[in-house]
């Protein structure tokens, strides 16, 4: 089903973005108080990852835009979403959202160092994902916050796995060969959740959930590079809808061929 044919499906409602706070209105501040769960959060946040099937990566040229992004998106249908360290604000656009989306598993990309793993963590994060291995934060243990380092090679992917790393991004996954990369990958390493990361468009996203992964990062094909230039949220809000519905049915999919 393509993007068109979908839009017409929805085209009986009309999406109204969220307000955003006004210029003269400030972020909350952050404010955590953490207490140690009864379970660990993240093998709660791994698993809604993987029954997700896509994590959106959201980056902004402003706080204001990154938050009405990250609200179109969420409210079309993704429950996973980062957002690149470099958006301005960042750590107070995730802890806004937190407050928002309390049922959302919220994140911060491209991490690369402890301090930023910190106040991620402090904001509210449940993940934190990077494009290489950062061994300050991976040789910490921490149950409250997931740690998805990146990878290229099957070495790495083996070394930050019994390093302790629970599922590993692929990147630049496009770059290395795509979906036959992943699938090539799976079969020495079945037992290893794999995130396939770069240049994925939601078409291809099925593919790369059919042939192992766990889950796709999603970029450009839901915060498209014009759309968010214009404002366009509701385009936000279409493509992440269609994104949604793209990726559920591959997990379906997937369920059924591998039930458990």
């Amino acid at each position: 089903m393509s993007l068109a044919h979908f839009s017409s499906l929805s085209s009986s409602f009309t999406f109204l973005p969220p307000p955003i706070p006004s210029p003269t209105t400030r972020v909350l501040s952050i404010r955590c108080i953490h207490t140690r769960p009864s379970t660990s959060v993240s093998a709660k946040t791994l698993s809604n990852i993987v029954n997700s099937g896509v994590i959106a990566c959201l980056r902004a040229k402003s706080a204001d835009v990154a938050l009405e992004a990250a609200r179109a998106a969420i409210t079309g249908g993704l429950s996973v979403l980062e957002i690149v360290v470099s958006t301005p604000g960042v750590f107070e656009v995730l802890h806004q959202l937190v407050q928002d989306f309390p049922t959302t598993t919220l994140g911060v990309g491209t991490v690369l160092t402890t301090q930023d793993a910190e106040n991620a963590k402090n904001a509210g994060a449940k993940f934190i994902m990077s494009p290489a291995i950062v061994k300050g934060i991976l040789d910490e243990e921490n149950d409250d916050l997931l740690y998805i380092p990146g990878v290229m090679t099957p070495t790495e992917i083996l070394s930050s796995y019994n390093a302790g790393a629970k599922i590993v991004k692929v990147y630049p996954v496009s770059a290395l060969g795509g979906v036959r990369y992943i699938a090539t990958l799976k079969k020495p390493f079945p037992h290893i959740p794999l995130i396939a990361s770069q240049g994925i468009t939601t078409d291809l996203a099925g593919e790369y959930i059919g042939e192992g992964a766990s889950a796709v990062v999603l970029s450009d094909a839901i915060f498209e590079k014009e759309a968010m230039t214009q404002r366009n949220f509701t385009q936000v809000y279409r493509l992440a809808q269609f994104a949604s519905f793209k990726v559920n049915e591959a997990v379906e999919r997937k369920r059924k061929i591998y039930p458990g």
